[in-house]
């Protein structure tokens, strides 16, 4: 969790913060900035992608899954939320729901198999 310090100042600062914490593998202090930085801004969709990374790299897959599905839901093209979920599930052990999100984002990065002439 956020030590009650850095969560304070303005949202580019905290921004910032929160880019340092998760670059320095710091996760969980990373989400805890990010988490009031999603509330506060919501529609943004990179701080709520952050915060899912965050979320994923600290083993907190379900709050990873309902972040992405939320970024999802309002860019639903967003090609790396839809791998990063792909690989959420599957770390969750589901992978029949995650091979339409890889496959999605398979598409969306232009990565189509081989067709036949």
């Amino acid at each position: 969790m956020a030590d009650g310090y850095y969560e304070f100042g303005p949202a580019a600062e905290r921004w910032e913060r929160a880019r340092l914490f998760f670059d320095a593998k710091e996760y969980v202090t990373a989400a805890g900035i990010l988490a009031g930085l999603v509330a506060e801004v919501p529609e943004q969709v990179a701080p709520r992608l952050l915060l899912a990374r965050a979320y994923y790299h600290s083993a907190r897959l379900e709050k990873a899954e309902a972040e992405l599905r939320a970024v999802l839901d309002r860019d639903p093209v967003e090609g790396y939320a839809a791998l990063m979920l792909g690989r959420t599930l599957e770390r969750q052990g589901r992978p029949a729901q995650a091979a339409p999100y890889l496959r999605l984002a398979a598409a969306l990065a232009g990565d189509f198999p081989d067709l036949p002439a």
